[in-house]
């Protein structure tokens, strides 16, 4: 069993919280840790002095009741009996010592009921003979606060009580209070700073609304013009948050600055290649022609002529290499395209035949649907895209090499495209060449054997055509399996203007 790739058991990416989102994380967390912090001290402090209060009222029934009770008790009655005629508050528990054992009672609703044996014994652990408070769970009963005594007169020892359930309930109905004011207060809390924090935010928001709009921008290429900028009201010097929108516009217009500079040093640029391609033409065609009238004269050496051949052979490439750029200048300015009606099937085979007869050593085929794949463009240019990809299949591949030619429509309606692909079996052009296969004097000698000269700009020309048909060239390859595609809109010409 083969272990899992490290990729696939690694855990995903956990989602980041928004910065107001977190803010208001923060406030609520330490908001609420406060709160609960004051309310344990409360509720700790108030049930402390409530305690203190139920032990005194303790102490101060035991002072009240020491003199009746031990009367009562000398006479031989029962903690029961003892505690009907004095006037005690409700819920008094008295536990004593008398001569039939130990008895106990409560005072009730209007009404003293005797303790049972069981409640006796959870009493008479708090019988220690000596005056202090303590709290003791009495069956049936709930929780009493307790103080034992010792009847001076006889020695006997009694313990009165006062249940602690009044002192729970305040502390309970004080927690339920707070708990319900603190929901509330972090509900409005919630509100409150949801919309402080979003109202503080709204510049930033805007910063990024304007940044992702310019990002959206196609600043590599052509004229640019950046329009979009931050609000003056959320651009504001004098708050924090204002001041990065402030930054941003400040930056926007230096970059629109230096794309606006950018486009008059390509303009520059251009016309100069225009210029100085248009004006090479002349010189090189003197230079040829003269080498031409020169090899005519049968008067000349063995070594004059070999020269004058070099000559004419470099003159011819430089010419070849002016023209080149002199076409790239044009198309760079939006010239040289007439767009007409071009049979894409037609065009593919013609070229796929001059092709066959100029590498016979190749292998080559086409395929094309038999109905005509007709589109707007220009025939000349499009014969120039498609003899280009043929002739780089055959002069960077070895002999016997396949090359296939196909034509084909893809998607339906408006978004009809035609597809023209140059597929060959070769070695393959090296990775980090496909990405630089389509800039100026771009060439593949490290991937594909060159078996002629050529200028370098075969594949930009091509590029720059196709993009000037409003289509996309691309390549991908791989040892044994290279493909070229020309991917253009299908759609009928339109007429010429009068």
């Amino acid at each position: 069993m083969t272990d899992a790739p490290r990729d696939e058991l690694a855990a995903p990416p956990r989602r980041q919280l928004t910065f107001e989102a977190r803010l208001m994380i923060t406030i609520v967390s330490i908001v609420s840790v406060i709160l609960v912090i004051i309310t344990t001290l409360t509720s700790a402090i108030m049930s402390s002095v409530l305690d203190q209060q139920l032990s005194e009222r303790v102490a101060s029934a035991t002072q009240e009741l020491d003199h009746q009770v031990a009367e009562a008790l000398a006479s031989g009655k029962t903690a029961a009996e003892a505690l009907v005629g004095p006037p005690v508050e409700r819920g008094l528990l008295l536990v004593a010592e008398t001569d039939g054992g130990i008895t106990g009672a409560v005072v009730g609703e209007g009404s003293v009921t005797a303790l049972t044996a069981e409640q006796v014994d959870d009493v008479v652990t708090a019988m220690t003979g000596e005056a202090h408070t303590e709290t003791v769970a009495v069956s049936d009963l709930g929780t009493y606060r307790v103080r034992t005594a010792v009847i001076r007169q006889t020695g006997q020892s009694l313990v009165i009580g006062l249940p602690t359930a009044e002192v729970q309930g305040t502390i309970g109905r004080l927690w339920t209070t707070i708990l319900f004011a603190t929901i509330g207060g972090m509900i409005l809390l919630g509100i409150a700073t949801t919309l402080v924090i979003r109202a503080g935010l709204r510049p930033l928001r805007a910063v990024a609304e304007t940044a992702t709009r310019v990002a959206q921008q196609p600043l590599d290429q052509g004229s640019v013009s950046i329009d979009e900028r931050v609000p003056a009201e959320q651009a504001d010097p004098r708050t924090e948050i204002g001041q990065v929108g402030a930054a941003l516009n400040t930056l926007l217009d230096h970059v629109e600055s230096s794309l606006h500079a950018r486009q008059r040093n390509e303009e520059l640029m251009r016309r100069f290649v225009a210029d100085a391609s248009h004006e090479l033409r002349t010189p090189l065609a003197s230079i040829r022609g003269y080498s031409e009238l020169s090899l005519r004269d049968p008067s000349l050496s063995e070594t004059s002529e070999q020269a004058l051949e070099r000559i004419q052979a470099q003159s011819i490439r430089m010419t070849s290499l002016v023209e080149d750029l002199l076409l790239l200048a044009r198309l760079d300015e939006g010239h040289e395209i007439v767009l007409g009606a071009v049979d894409l099937t037609q065009l593919a085979v013609e070229a796929l035949a001059d092709q066959q007869a100029a590498g016979p050593d190749h292998d080559w085929s086409v395929e094309v649907p038999e109905e005509p794949v007709v589109i707007a463009g220009d025939r000349g240019r499009l014969t120039q895209v498609v003899v280009n990809l043929l002739a780089n299949a055959r002069t960077h591949t070895p002999e016997g090499t396949h090359v296939e030619l196909a034509v084909r429509l893809e998607g339906e309606g408006s978004g009809t495209r035609a597809v023209l692909t140059v597929h060959d079996d070769g070695p393959g052009i090296d990775e980090e060449l496909q990405g630089e296969l389509f800039t100026r004097f771009a060439r593949g000698d490290r991937s594909r054997a060159r078996k002629t000269g050529g200028t370098g700009l075969g594949l930009s020309i091509a590029k720059a055509i196709v993009e000037a048909h409003h289509g996309e060239i691309s390549v991908r390859s791989a040892p044994g399996d290279t493909t070229f595609e020309v991917r253009l809109p299908a759609k009928p010409a339109e007429a010429p203007p009068a």
